[in-house]
Order: structure tokens, then sequence, then C-alpha cells
């Protein structure tokens, strides 16, 4: 009974770290992870992945691991698989997002001497002068809560391992080497250089003793966060020299020296509310020294905890790709609360966590409630209550839902609010561990209350739509979007006896169909004045930061099926199932040409599944009576744009959302519509997967005679009897039981 087994993370913080990987057990040898050893870090790593290879332990704070630059949007997780030089190791990473930031506190192991440290003011904007001591990199490993690589110029090997708060590294120097630090406290990914020169706000260290240094660093890039730190070493320094500082730069650099040559440990520990924070971290989670294997050993014992949640059968690659897959779901949300609950809030006063302990940030939700949220209430259903409690938290301190929240603050990144399908998912789910009144308040003020930034209500009602020529940017996607935000809230109304509410959103998620031009069938942005705007391009691609576009990172062709609450209606509007089947043949098939968006990847005629709005498109046809069309269409995808390589991802994994597709895809089921439930059946790509469910419950499910040609679902069996219906429910999943397919080549 996983969901009553204490939790490895939390026994950590009444004991510590090591102290529960020696309780955990000498047993867990290598053989006993047998989960953890089929994810590879390093997918994701290249191409527009943006994942990283660095240590972290599931939904912690930290991230140790390299970094090889900072400026550009290629540089969102700080980490490039294919370059061939390192500037150092940052303590937190971003997993696969679209824009930059984290990548905070560098330090870098320098063992030779340099010369001369060149006058650095007015440099040009290059790595190379800029960051002084970056290396060629040799043999890089990777391993869930492990990292190892040689430094080919600093002649040092660094390995990394962690804990939810503290970054521990253990460096072994040649011998007779210099045994330097060089630690960098203006660093991280921005877009541009000139970003880089402005991140830092604030930055200010003391040495608390010589083996202690402490300190704040107040950044700005997506958003104005406070980083606390205490770095600690195992053995005291000779001295430390401050760097000239870079013109313009608010950052600080040093160099610091020690004695003889060998291992030097390093544990970096942080906060997200103060330097006395960082330390009580320090001292619950990893308070001695020698201890850098049996830190790995827990780690990795942490993340076979939740990946032996689900067991598979398959081939070398398939289970690859799906444990690294569950490995990158896990990564966030983040826990920003500091052992005894402390954090700062997003106008950054000191406060607690509602359950004392967890708040979590990290929460990328125009992409993971599609897929990644519902993921959570079947693997992980008791983490659910912390995140809806987190969400509600943030939603009081800043008067809306969190739109995207990272470091507990919000970056108005995306449309929508899906935090609200978020939280009536997790109601509709019989998830417990919130306040539901509470969470209402929250949702109805969010969709009643306009915010300046992200939503007008008052123009929303008057015209039933966003009209273009009032809200310029992503009118028509806003417009969608939205209908799905009240189309949950209507619903958690409903379940909640608040019949006056559940009517008025159930009649506001109608709103789509001010939109649909039966003329073009598609989604076509409309006036004030309900004029079409013309001339109309279907083909176009919008986007908010290009300050152009109906459309948010995409265009008519994939937004016109953003009706995931109601596909009979879409149906209906398209002129009936033929017509919108025929529509839909089109998506795949019409060529998008002169793509100049990054996000717009993945591309199977104008479907894109590199980006999240296409995500539930491909089940349509099930819901629409062809579903050997959504089975074929999941094999080209599982196929075709997922490969266990660093280039493997046609997309972002964005924070889990694309993992959690594939994950969900191969075990032969989809949440079109997260907040009813349902799962829309595909296809399997495994032929044998069990999920591990709370109170010893197991769900079984098995696809007979899968092959390559067999590709097509014949039948469907649940616990025995024959299943006609387009979808499972998650109450029929989570009471457990035995799911067959009946695979067949035609």
């Amino acid at each position: 009974m996983w969901a009553e087994t204490p939790n490895p993370l939390s026994f950590m913080i009444l004991k510590s770290f090591f102290l529960s990987a020696l309780l955990m057990g000498a047993a867990l040898t290598a053989a006993a992870h047998k989960h953890t050893r089929h994810v590879d870090p390093f997918i994701g790593t290249a191409a527009t992945g943006h994942t990283f290879p660095g240590a972290t332990v599931p939904f912690g704070l930290v991230q140790p691991g390299p970094s090889s630059g900072v400026a550009g949007w290629k540089y969102c997780s700080g980490y490039i698989h294919s370059d061939a030089r390192f500037w150092g190791f940052a303590q937190t990473h971003l997993n696969g997002t679209g824009c930059t930031d984290l990548g905070d506190l560098l330090i870098m192991p320098v063992s030779r001497q340099y010369a001369q440290i060149a006058d650095t003011a007015g440099v040009a904007q290059s790595n190379d002068k800029v960051n002084l001591f970056g290396s060629r990199k040799g043999t890089e490993t990777a391993r869930p809560g492990y990292y190892a690589v040689e430094l080919l110029d600093a002649g040092v090997r660094t390995e990394a391992t962690a804990t939810p708060h503290v970054a521990y590294y253990r460096h072994t120097f040649q011998p007779g080497a210099r045994r330097s630090v060089y630690i960098d406290l203006q660093h991280g990914p921005t877009w541009t250089w000139e970003g880089y020169r402005k991140r830092v706000k604030e930055c200010e260290f003391v040495w608390d003793d010589a083996q202690t240094l402490s300190g704040h660093i107040r950044s700005e890039v997506w958003v104005d966060k406070d980083v606390y730190f205490v770095i600690s070493f195992s053995q005291p320094m000779t001295r430390f020299t401050s760097l000239n500082p870079i013109a313009g730069f608010k950052g600080s650099r040093l160099l610091v020296d020690f004695p003889d040559s060998g291992v030097l440990e390093m544990k970096v520990a942080l906060s997200t509310h103060s330097v006395a924070g960082a330390r009580r971290n320090l001292a619950a989670e990893l308070p001695g020294w020698q201890q850098f294997d049996q830190t790995a050993e827990a780690a990795e014992a942490a993340w076979e905890q939740y990946l032996s949640r689900i067991d598979i059968a398959g081939t070398e690659e398939q289970m690859k790709m799906f444990y690294t897959s569950f490995y990158h779901a896990l990564i966030q949300p983040n826990n920003i609360a500091d052992v005894d609950g402390s954090y700062r809030n997003t106008r950054r006063e000191e406060v607690k966590a509602v359950d004392g302990t967890e708040m979590y940030s990290t929460l990328s939700l125009w992409d993971t409630y599609r897929a990644a949220h519902p993921l959570y209430t079947l693997v992980t259903p008791e983490k659910v209550g912390a995140f809806v409690n987190s969400m509600i938290a943030q939603g009081e301190d800043q008067g809306f839902l969190p739109i995207w929240a990272l470091w507990g603050k919000e970056t108005q990144t995306m449309i929508g609010n899906h935090a609200v399908s978020v939280i009536a998912e997790a109601y509709a789910k019989g998830i417990k561990g919130f306040d539901a009144e509470r969470a209402y308040a929250m949702v109805r003020k969010t969709l009643m209350e306009s915010h300046p930034a992200k939503s007008n209500w008052e123009v929303y009602n008057r015209y039933g739509y966003y009209p273009y020529d009032l809200i310029p940017l992503e009118s028509v996607s806003q417009t969608l979007e939205f209908c799905y935000d009240d189309y949950a809230a209507a619903d958690f109304a409903r379940r909640l006896g608040k019949k006056s509410d559940a009517k008025f959103f159930a009649a506001r998620a109608d709103n789509f169909k001010h939109l649909f031009d039966p003329t073009t069938r598609f989604m076509r942005p409309k006036d004030s004045q309900g004029r079409w705007r013309t001339p109309f391009h279907p083909d176009a691609i919008g986007h908010a930061e290009s300050g152009t576009g109906d459309y948010t990172e995409g265009n008519a062709w994939q937004y016109t099926w953003h009706v995931q609450h109601d596909v009979p209606g879409l149906i209906r509007l398209m002129g009936g199932r033929e017509r919108f089947l025929n529509k839909l043949d089109s998506l795949f098939v019409v060529e998008l040409k002169d793509v100049n968006l990054p996000d717009v990847t993945g591309l199977i005629g104008q479907y894109a599944h590199g980006n999240e709005p296409s995500h539930h498109v491909a089940y349509l046809y099930a819901l629409a009576g062809r579903p050997e069309r959504t089975q074929e269409l999941v094999r080209e995808i599982c196929d075709t744009q997922y490969h266990p390589t660093p280039e493997g991802l046609c997309g972002n994994d964005d924070c889990g959302q694309m993992s959690a597709w594939y994950m969900l895809s191969a075990m032969g089921f989809y949440p079109v519509d997260p907040v009813s439930g349902q799962y829309v059946f595909g296809a399997p790509q495994l032929p044998a997967v069990t999920l591990h469910l709370p109170g010893g419950r197991t769900f079984v499910i098995e696809a007979h005679n899968l092959s390559k040609d067999n590709l097509y679902v014949k039948e469907i069996w649940l616990n025995g009897k024959r299943w006609k219906k387009p979808t499972i429910s998650h109450a029929d999943i989570v009471r457990g039981g035995r799911l067959v397919f009946v695979m067949g080549g035609k």
C-alpha cells in the first residue's frame, strides 16, 4: 500500500537525508533499482526538448547540474547536449520550458593556476570573456539523483547529487593539483546578453567561517525572485579572491582556494525564505560529510519509490522512453517551502505553507492541465491535494489563481487560467486534502473579477467572446481556453450545489460557438461589430511574444479543435459527423509552410505535436466514431515524435506534459476532457502495464497480439466483460481491475 508507506522525502525532514538512506537499507543495491535503470536523463537535452540531465529528487527545490550557456531561447534549461564546453554547475534548472530563468548560483571547480584574470570591464558579450573558468567536457554520466562529468581543462571529475533543498558535490582533483572553486552569483539563463547583464538586482554574501559562505541573490528574468543560500565546504579555505566585477553587473564572483589535492566536497543549501531557512534545510537534510554515495543512493531510492508504481513490458527503447517520461513528469511541481514550511509569497512576505510543509510552484498549467495533472491523479494522488492547496494559497495572495507559477511568483505567461481545471478535476475525482469551498471561492473570483494582464470579463461578458479589435492579441485562443475553464467551474459549482453559478458558467462555456465560421469551418476572429476578420489566413501562426496574431502559438487549423468539453457540439457546428471527420482528415494532410515559431514543431500536416493545443486532437476521431484513425495516429506519433536520444522530443517537454502524453497514450487512453474523469481509448503501445494503486489495488492493462502490424483495437474487455464505450472512467481504473485490448492488423 504505497500511499501509506513512509515517504523518503518527508522522512528526511524528521531525521536527515543520510539517515533515511541508512534506514532504507543496504539492500537497495543497483539491481534493486529496476525502474530507475531505464531512465536516461539525457533524453530531450538537445534540439527543442529543453530538458536537463542534472541531479534532483522528485518534486525537489534544487536541481544541481551542468550549465553550458545563458543567452537565448535555446538555453531555457541552461544546457545543450551538443555544447562542447561547460560554464560550470548551477543549482536550479527548468525542465523543458519555452522561457528562461533559474540557473542560479554557478560553481566551477578549478585545478590549474590561471596566469592572469583578464580585466573584464566592458568585455565583449561572449562566453569566453564572461565565463573565465569554463572547461571542455569529457564523459558525462547521469541517472536519477546523480550526475557526473570529466572536466578536461579544469582537470577535475565532478559528481553531483541532491536532497530536496541541498545540492551535494564531490570534486576529485588530479594528484598534486591546486584546488580552487569559482563561484559566480551573476549566473543564469536569459533571453539576451543585455538581459544577462541586468538579471541580478541585489547580491550579498558573507563568510560565516572558513568553511561556510552564505548570502542572498535577488534576480529578475521571468519572475522577480529571491534565492537564499549557504555553501559549505568539507575543508577550510586558505584564501578567497573577489574578481574584478564586470561593468554593469551586480552579481559577485569569487575564487576560493583550498590546500592539498584529492577530493573536495561541498554542499549548497537553498531557501526561498531566508539564509536562516537555508541553514535549517542543510541541518535537517544533510548535516555531515563523506556521505555522497549514501546520499546518491537515497536520491535514487526516492525515484524508485515513485517509478515502481507502474510496471511495464516492452522493448528496451520503450522502457527507456516510458520511465524517462515518468521521471520528467515528476521533476516538478517543486516544493519551495523550507523544512519548517516557510516561504515567501507573491508579495515577498514571510509565510507558512498551508499544511506546514509543502508549497508547490513551477506550475506550467497551460501545458500540464491536459495530461500531466490527470497523470498525477493516477500515480501520485497523495500529492494532488497539496498541489491544489498551493494554487489556492497563491491565488489568495495575488487575487487570482496561478496561470504559470515559478518560485512562488506569477509569470503571467500563456492564456486561460487552467488552475481552474486542475482544481475542478481533483474535486470531481474525489481527491482529498483541500477545502472545497475555499477552492471554489478562488475559482469563482478568478473567473469573475478582471485582472488587467490576463482577463477582461466586462468585454467578454458583453460580447460572448473577445473581439479582436478590443483584445488585439490571441482573441480566438483566449476565448476558447476560457470556455474550458468556465465548463470546469460549472462542473465544480454543480457538484457543490451552487445551481445559479453552475448555470452561469455553463452558459459561458458555450461561447466557442460565437467564433465558429460555418463558411470556412474554422474558429475565426470576430470584431466588436460581429464582423469576421478579413482577409483571413488559417495558416497564419499567432504568438503574443511577437505582438501579432489571433491565436496562441498556433493557428486556426490547430485551435479550431480546442473544444475539449463539448465534442458533440463541435461536430454539430461542423455540419455533422462526416463533415467533422473530413475536416479532421485535412488537418493531418494539409502542409503547414513557413513556420517561424520554434514552439510549433512535430508536424504531421497542420497537426503540431510539439505544442500542447494539438495534444488531444488525434483522439477526436475515436469520439466521432472512427477509432481506427485514432489508433493509427497514436502509433505514428509515438514512433516518430519520441525517441530515447538527446534529440528525442519533438518539442519542449513543458514540465512533463509531453512526457505525460506519451505515458498515457502508450497505456491505451488519454484525457481529452480531464474534468470529466473520462479517458478516451486510443491504442496501447505496450504489451502489458500494471498500475500499483493505493490500498494494494492494481489495474492491469494487457494488449493481446500487439505487434508492428497489429496496431488496431478489435475488442476491449474490462474485468471479463466486453466493453463497447469509447472511454473508461477514472473510477473504473482506481478501483482496480483488468483491461484487455485484443489487437489486430485491420
